[in-house]
């Protein structure tokens, strides 16, 4: 079974705070991991990125995807289990690692980056398709607030 290559993860540093400058960094980072590793997609700029509605996307934030032409997928407000971390990533991550006792913060890591690496690629993908559905089904709502996986 394939497994997808991640282009970009980080942990925010001890100490530090996830604020715009931190952010922008992060957004730096993260251009330069797909310029890097999906150059197919850097040259065509057939890339997205799903921002939520975390404070640290100032207007600096926007001021830099934009120059950078980077396409970005918004956040409907109040949507939290529309950004696939929220509804895939983190419930699975955490479910791996539950159980285990981990002695410093440098051997979680090592941890929850093999087990996110380890996620198969069609799993990826399928929540992509979820990911999809959601949005449809928030527009077909007219932005109106819902629950569950239910989208017919």
């Amino acid at each position: 079974m394939s497994h997808i290559k991640i282009v970009h993860y980080e942990f925010v540093p001890r100490g530090e705070t996830v604020n715009k400058e931190f952010y922008l960094s992060v957004l730096k980072r993260l251009r330069a991991a797909m310029r890097r590793k999906r150059p197919e997609t850097w040259i065509n700029n057939t890339w997205m990125l799903h921002h939520d509605n975390a404070p640290a996307q100032a207007s600096l934030i926007r001021e830099f995807l934009t120059k950078h032409e980077t396409t970005v997928v918004p956040q409907p407000p109040y949507s939290p289990y529309l950004a696939p971390a929220e509804f895939f990533l983190f419930s699975r991550m955490k479910f791996s690692l539950k159980g285990h006792r981990f002695q410093t913060v440098e051997e979680t890591e090592e941890n929850s980056i093999r087990d996110l690496c380890a996620i198969p690629q069609n799993t990826f993908q399928d929540a992509l398709q979820n990911w999809k559905k959601r949005l449809e089904r928030y527009i077909k709502s007219g932005g109106e607030y819902f629950e569950g996986d239910k989208f017919d």
